[in-house]
């Protein structure tokens, strides 16, 4: 298989400002760098995303495969990031067929960091396949919950973004991504999945941002059955994972789960092999209900 041939393009994550408190004191604090990032696929100007900027090449690829734009990682040569001007040039082997119709429907979501999403992307789900045979233990809930709790992240440093990560079923943490807009940051694990030829029938995605139609819809692209969430989800992520026979979990504290959708995949296991419940460590967000 060709790869295309990609920039390393790197940039700060965090900025220090100045901060002053409620009795007046001052202190320099981090946070995020969020910049735009204008995509052009073949010298057409496409969209532009708000992003970190930890991973732009593989946010962009990651954007093209769950807009459905490419089809297969050989359709694009190269992707050039340029943060001097803010720019990924993206150039495909063949062309992207129909893109002005493709790409001229576009549906308000839910998601920051990302305006829209081309409308055609509901239209089929229906196609969507999910591994029939695919189960996940309760431990390796707990086991991924316990992963993310403990990560060192720039949440932590400096609050204000969203994280994604990608785990094996057992509960072993494959990539973890953060963006100011947890959109992004599925787009770059979808990415970066691609690159590497992994496979996602077998894997479990996590996110710290609600489930949402379009969350769902991009899990299942990626032909990932599990999606675990420290927030919840909406009636039409709930409708949209119904119909895919995908599982849902929500509200991922602790010990603590919401099992919401296709509750076979979901093996229960007696309370005193689980360990006790953890000290739940706020570094990503309190509340789950403020979670966006």
């Amino acid at each position: 298989m060709r790869l295309p041939e990609m920039t390393r393009a790197t940039v700060p994550l965090t900025q220090e400002v100045q901060a002053i408190d409620e009795k007046g004191r001052r202190s320099l604090i981090h946070i995020p760098a969020e910049r735009p990032l204008t995509v052009y696929v073949d010298k057409r100007e496409l969209v532009t995303l708000m992003t970190l900027g930890g991973a732009p090449e593989a946010l962009v690829l990651g954007y093209l495969r769950n807009q459905r734009l490419v089809r297969s990682l050989e359709e694009v040569a190269a992707i050039h990031v340029d943060w001097s001007v803010g720019a990924a040039a993206v150039r495909t082997r063949g062309g992207v067929a129909d893109i002005e119709e493709r790409t001229a429907r576009k549906v308000v979501t839910t998601g920051c960091g990302q305006g829209s999403v081309f409308g055609s992307l509901m239209e089929e789900v229906d196609d969507i396949v999910l591994p029939p045979e695919a189960r996940l233990r309760q431990s390796g809930v707990y086991r991924i919950v316990d992963t993310i709790r403990t990560l060192q992240s720039i949440y932590k440093q400096a609050g204000s973004v969203h994280g994604c990560a990608l785990f094996t079923r057992e509960g072993e943490l494959l990539y973890f991504v953060e963006d100011v807009g947890r959109h992004n940051a599925v787009d770059a694990i979808a990415g970066k999945m691609w690159l590497d030829g992994v496979q996602g029938g077998d894997k479990v995605f996590y996110t710290t941002g609600r489930l949402t139609s379009e969350m769902v819809i991009k899990g299942a692209q990626m032909s990932i059955p599990f999606l675990l969430s420290r927030s919840g989800t909406t009636q039409m992520g709930h409708s949209v994972a119904t119909r895919l026979g995908m599982t849902l979990l929500a509200r991922c504290t602790g010990r603590h789960f919401l099992l919401l959708t296709s509750p076979e995949r979901l093996i229960l296991e007696p309370v005193s092999t689980l360990g006790s419940d953890p000290k739940v460590d706020t570094g990503w967000a309190g509340s789950a209900d403020g979670v966006a």
